[in-house]
Protein backbone atom coordinates (compact mmCIF):
# COMPACT_ATOMS: atom_id res chain seq x y z
CA UNK A 1 0.00 0.00 0.00
CA UNK A 2 1.64 3.26 -0.59
CA UNK A 3 2.05 5.81 1.89
CA UNK A 4 -0.07 8.73 2.06
CA UNK A 5 2.32 12.12 1.94
CA UNK A 6 -0.23 14.39 1.79
CA UNK A 7 0.56 15.19 5.48
CA UNK A 8 2.93 16.15 7.71
CA UNK A 9 4.22 12.90 9.32
CA UNK A 10 5.67 12.71 12.95
CA UNK A 11 8.50 9.85 13.00
CA UNK A 12 10.81 8.65 16.08
CA UNK A 13 14.54 7.44 14.78
CA UNK A 14 17.83 6.03 16.77
CA UNK A 15 21.01 7.05 15.61
CA UNK A 16 23.07 3.32 16.93
CA UNK A 17 26.63 3.96 16.94
CA UNK A 18 29.13 0.88 16.62
CA UNK A 19 31.08 -0.32 19.80
CA UNK A 20 33.97 1.40 18.62
CA UNK A 21 31.94 4.79 17.67
CA UNK A 22 33.09 5.28 13.99
CA UNK A 23 29.66 3.88 12.08
CA UNK A 24 26.00 3.92 12.68
CA UNK A 25 23.34 1.84 11.57
CA UNK A 26 20.97 2.50 8.71
CA UNK A 27 18.89 0.98 6.54
CA UNK A 28 20.07 1.09 2.54
CA UNK A 29 17.24 2.19 0.14
CA UNK A 30 16.76 1.71 -3.50
CA UNK A 31 16.85 4.28 -6.46
CA UNK A 32 14.71 7.14 -6.12
CA UNK A 33 14.26 9.77 -9.19
CA UNK A 34 16.40 11.95 -6.67
CA UNK A 35 18.93 9.89 -5.63
CA UNK A 36 20.18 7.38 -8.66
CA UNK A 37 22.54 5.78 -5.54
CA UNK A 38 19.65 5.47 -3.33
CA UNK A 39 19.40 6.52 -0.12
CA UNK A 40 20.32 5.33 3.40
CA UNK A 41 18.00 6.36 6.23
CA UNK A 42 18.03 6.27 10.02
CA UNK A 43 16.46 3.42 11.72
CA UNK A 44 12.72 3.66 13.17
CA UNK A 45 9.39 5.13 11.82
CA UNK A 46 6.30 6.52 12.32
CA UNK A 47 4.60 7.25 15.66
CA UNK A 48 1.63 5.74 15.97
CA UNK A 49 -1.88 7.24 17.61
CA UNK A 50 -1.68 7.19 21.42
CA UNK A 51 2.36 6.21 21.42
CA UNK A 52 5.16 9.15 22.35
CA UNK A 53 7.94 9.35 20.56
CA UNK A 54 10.00 7.58 22.55
CA UNK A 55 7.71 4.38 22.61
CA UNK A 56 7.72 4.61 19.12
CA UNK A 57 11.13 4.32 18.33
CA UNK A 58 11.55 1.20 20.39
CA UNK A 59 8.56 -0.46 19.06
CA UNK A 60 10.28 0.30 15.47
CA UNK A 61 13.42 -1.46 16.46
CA UNK A 62 11.76 -4.20 18.27
CA UNK A 63 9.71 -4.95 15.70
CA UNK A 64 12.18 -4.00 12.51
CA UNK A 65 15.28 -5.81 14.00
CA UNK A 66 14.22 -7.78 17.27
CA UNK A 67 16.81 -5.66 19.24
CA UNK A 68 16.34 -3.69 22.32
CA UNK A 69 18.08 -0.10 22.54
CA UNK A 70 20.60 0.38 25.30
CA UNK A 71 21.07 3.74 27.01
CA UNK A 72 18.13 5.66 24.90
CA UNK A 73 18.78 9.12 24.80
CA UNK A 74 16.65 11.61 23.70
CA UNK A 75 19.01 14.43 20.82
CA UNK A 76 16.23 16.28 19.72
CA UNK A 77 13.68 17.05 16.95
CA UNK A 78 14.36 17.84 12.99
CA UNK A 79 12.31 18.67 10.46
CA UNK A 80 12.59 16.74 6.86
CA UNK A 81 10.95 18.06 3.69
CA UNK A 82 11.75 15.81 0.90
CA UNK A 83 10.80 14.66 -2.21
CA UNK A 84 10.18 10.77 -3.60
CA UNK A 85 10.35 10.26 -6.98
CA UNK A 86 9.07 13.28 -7.24
CA UNK A 87 6.33 13.53 -4.38
CA UNK A 88 6.66 16.20 -1.47
CA UNK A 89 6.98 14.60 2.37
CA UNK A 90 6.89 16.77 5.04
CA UNK A 91 8.17 14.55 8.65
CA UNK A 92 8.92 16.19 11.88
CA UNK A 93 11.34 13.22 13.22
CA UNK A 94 12.33 12.58 16.73
CA UNK A 95 16.22 11.54 17.60
CA UNK A 96 17.26 9.11 19.84
CA UNK A 97 20.80 7.58 20.56
CA UNK A 98 20.96 4.26 21.82
CA UNK A 99 23.31 1.20 21.17
CA UNK A 100 21.29 -2.15 19.76
CA UNK A 101 21.17 -5.40 21.97
CA UNK A 102 21.90 -7.36 20.03
CA UNK A 103 23.61 -5.48 17.51
CA UNK A 104 23.74 -6.60 13.95
CA UNK A 105 27.66 -8.45 13.11
CA UNK A 106 30.48 -5.67 11.06
CA UNK A 107 28.80 -6.96 7.84
CA UNK A 108 24.90 -5.66 8.83
CA UNK A 109 22.01 -7.39 8.63
CA UNK A 110 18.46 -7.01 7.59
CA UNK A 111 15.17 -5.58 8.64
CA UNK A 112 11.75 -6.32 8.20
CA UNK A 113 9.33 -3.09 6.94
CA UNK A 114 6.10 -3.03 8.33
CA UNK A 115 4.76 -4.17 5.25
CA UNK A 116 7.29 -7.12 5.22
CA UNK A 117 9.68 -6.36 3.03
CA UNK A 118 13.06 -7.29 3.83
CA UNK A 119 15.91 -4.26 3.77
CA UNK A 120 19.16 -4.37 4.11
CA UNK A 121 20.82 -2.32 6.92
CA UNK A 122 24.71 -1.65 7.18
CA UNK A 123 27.05 0.07 8.94
CA UNK A 124 27.76 3.80 7.70
CA UNK A 125 31.18 5.64 9.22
CA UNK A 126 30.31 8.78 10.76
CA UNK A 127 32.75 10.65 8.92
CA UNK A 128 30.56 10.17 5.73
CA UNK A 129 32.69 13.06 3.63
CA UNK A 130 33.41 10.54 1.18
CA UNK A 131 30.10 8.69 0.75
CA UNK A 132 28.01 9.27 -2.75
CA UNK A 133 24.98 7.90 -0.97
CA UNK A 134 22.87 10.88 1.30
CA UNK A 135 21.51 9.83 4.67
CA UNK A 136 17.74 11.09 6.27
CA UNK A 137 16.76 13.15 7.34
CA UNK A 138 19.22 14.61 6.35
CA UNK A 139 18.74 17.51 9.47
CA UNK A 140 20.29 14.78 11.27
CA UNK A 141 23.58 14.94 10.47
CA UNK A 142 24.59 17.80 12.62
CA UNK A 143 23.52 15.30 15.19
CA UNK A 144 25.40 12.26 14.11
CA UNK A 145 28.47 13.63 13.97
CA UNK A 146 28.39 15.05 17.22
CA UNK A 147 27.10 11.05 18.48
CA UNK A 148 30.99 10.89 17.13
CA UNK A 149 32.36 13.45 18.94
CA UNK A 150 30.79 11.71 22.16
CA UNK A 151 27.66 14.17 22.30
Amino acid sequence: MPIDRSYIRVKAMLVAPNADGTKHLVSVNGKTDENAEGFHRLIGGSVELGETHREAVIREVDEELGARIVDLTFLGMVENIFRLNGELGHEVVALYRGTLDPAPGPEGGTLTESDGSVVPVVWRPLDDTELAVPLYPAAANEWIHGVGAGV
